[in-house]
């Protein structure tokens, strides 16, 4: 994409959002029968849904879920300027456009593992409540939460480690939202097993070890809390373990009783 079209797709992006026309709905949703020509953001964004139609079609030929990522990953640099101009539109007006588009592609990135470039559309997605395509069953939040808490338990499976600072600020961006127990468990899951990792790599002798300790402690209880079969019982165990002496200190009575 050149940067001549990528310039005049974030403009008319913008202007789209900005439109006075566009409160509550989609782009275009209330011009006037009489309008015989369109406006060019309008026309834009009608060419960007027929992008997107044309792009969920050729994803649904796709029936491996590799190859479907890979598919997402070629496909969304060509929505990233129309992206950038409704998300400038956002700063400007206070306000978000309701339509599929910027939700779904808040899927493809968290998708194809572009964690840190979905943060600024989670953000939009949850604060101008934005209500996210039929063909996903369930609401904004839960989604977001799920497939970011999985994603990061996936990672931790294997051994590799999960960005902290994106899970946390999920946790704080849902705080307030309605969503299954077993939902929220996964995120205390995922942030608690990287908090406990972050503690095993302090030296247990040092000062800093028991507050890391008891800070992924906090995360893996509210998981366990929330949902008793979530899998933290022996990560739970083994810290413990970890923060309490093995053995006690003998009291002054105890040694007299001994004598």
């Amino acid at each position: 994409m050149s940067l001549a079209r990528q310039h005049r797709e974030r403009h008319l992006a913008a202007q789209t959002a900005a439109s006075p026309e566009m409160e509550g709905g989609l782009p275009g949703a209330r011009r006037p029968t009489s309008a015989l020509v369109p406006d060019p953001a309008s026309q834009a964004h009608a060419q960007m849904m027929l992008r997107l139609t044309h792009d969920l079609q050729r994803l649904k030929q796709i029936q491996s879920i590799e190859l479907k990522i890979a598919a997402k990953a070629e496909m969304l640099p060509e929505y990233r300027p129309w992206i950038d101009g409704l998300l400038k539109a956002a700063e400007q007006t206070g306000r978000g456009v309701q339509d599929d588009l910027l939700p779904t592609i808040m899927i493809w990135l968290i998708d194809t593992g572009q964690y840190h470039e979905a943060m600024p559309l989670i953000d939009y997605v949850l604060a101008y409540d934005i209500a996210l395509p039929t063909r996903y069953e369930r609401s904004a939040p839960a989604l977001i939460v799920e497939e970011i808490a999985e994603a990061a338990i996936r990672l931790q499976g294997t051994g590799g480690s999960f960005p902290l600072e994106i899970l946390e600020a999920v946790e704080a961006l849902t705080l307030d939202s309605d969503m299954h127990d077993q939902i929220r468990a996964k995120l205390h899951k995922a942030i608690g097993a990287e908090l406990a990792t972050l503690a095993e790599t302090i030296e247990p002798a040092t000062p800093e070890f028991v507050p890391a300790a008891e800070r992924a402690l906090v995360a893996l209880r509210r998981a366990q809390q929330l949902h008793d079969r979530i899998g933290v019982k022996d990560r739970i165990k083994r810290l413990e373990r970890s923060v309490t002496p093995k053995t006690e200190q003998a009291s002054p009575a105890q040694t007299e009783q001994a004598g």
